[in-house]
């Protein structure tokens, strides 16, 4: 049998970055802390923090992290149900942390989860990450559930198609216009010779984009990085380069034009999240799957 102290210090250990500021946040010392997360890995018989300048989690470490949080998660449910938490008024505030990608939190996401949010009270921890990327965080532990590219469930977890995000290239005008040759052909040898605008150095979607429609493969070109979707699209706007935007949010933009006409990559889109789940966490899935299917193109079963 697990216990409950111990596991909490873990998690507060991993939470928060550190044994100090662990036991700040538990009202403990610093010496029972370490007891704590000392008498657990022994009693477990394996490491579950790496220890030094930034402490981080084992494997196993991440594992009891994520039974934690499902712990807190099925608690919450429990006493909600318990106090007869069938009104807003009475209802306790709960915590679903969720990692998805900046594009999807900014168009489909959070306006198809808003209902849910306000009428459950559940508070959103949204960690932004590229969609390559996003399991890391469910895998760690860190979320309950993640918008990702992988169509592979991971251990313990279940990866449901949400559908398709188009991406088309886009620039300014006047920077299209110097793209194109006198015959009305896109020159990549003249859009190469621009920066692309780029969301974050995991961002690859310039590259799927060159390879898909001109065969080139890790091409040279000069870079913008702009963490930010508003201005991300609007360095694109001021003629600062061309970049990939979704598809839906060129409607009514006429400062973005289309580089090369009916070109696209297409990023197929999965939620994935425990495979057992609390009902406030079953809640959310459902919400997330509803709004993706409402939103994105399906996607295709070939």
């Amino acid at each position: 049998m697990l216990d409950a102290r111990q596991l909490d210090a873990l998690a507060a250990v991993i939470e928060h970055g550190g044994f100090g500021p662990a036991a700040q946040a538990l009202n403990l010392t610093l010496a029972a802390v370490s007891l704590r997360i000392k008498a657990l890995e022994e009693g477990l018989g394996q490491r579950l923090l790496v220890r030094g300048k930034a402490v981080r989690a084992t494997a196993a470490g991440q594992a009891l992290l994520a039974h934690v949080k499902q712990l807190r998660l099925m608690e919450a449910d429990l006493l909600g149900g318990l106090q007869g938490a069938g009104s807003i008024d009475g209802a306790r505030w709960q915590n679903l942390s969720v990692a998805i990608n900046a594009d999807s939190v900014a168009s489909w996401f959070l306006p198809g989860v808003a209902p849910l949010l306000q009428r459950h009270r559940l508070l959103l921890e949204i960690v932004i990450d590229d969609q390559d990327h996003t399991h890391d965080a469910l895998k760690s532990g860190d979320v309950v559930g993640c918008v990702t590219t992988l169509a592979q469930p991971m251990r313990g977890c279940v990866a449901e198609p949400l559908g398709v995000m188009r991406y088309r290239c886009v620039a300014a005008p006047e920077v299209v216009q110097r793209c194109t040759t006198p015959r009305g052909a896109v020159s990549p040898h003249q859009l190469l010779a621009h920066p692309a605008i780029i969301f974050n150095r995991k961002d690859a979607l310039q590259d799927a984009f060159l390879e898909q429609h001109f065969g080139l493969k890790q091409p040279h070109y000069p870079r913008h990085y702009t963490p930010a979707v508003d201005a991300f699209e609007r360095a694109i706007e001021l003629g600062l380069g061309w970049g990939m935007v979704p598809e839906q949010d060129l409607t009514g933009r006429p400062g973005l034009q289309e580089v090369l006409p009916g070109a696209t990559v297409d990023v197929v889109l999965y939620w994935q999240h425990w495979e057992r789940e609390p009902v406030s966490a079953q809640r959310l899935t459902a919400a997330v799957k509803t709004a993706a299917h409402a939103s994105l193109p399906p996607v295709s079963k070939g």
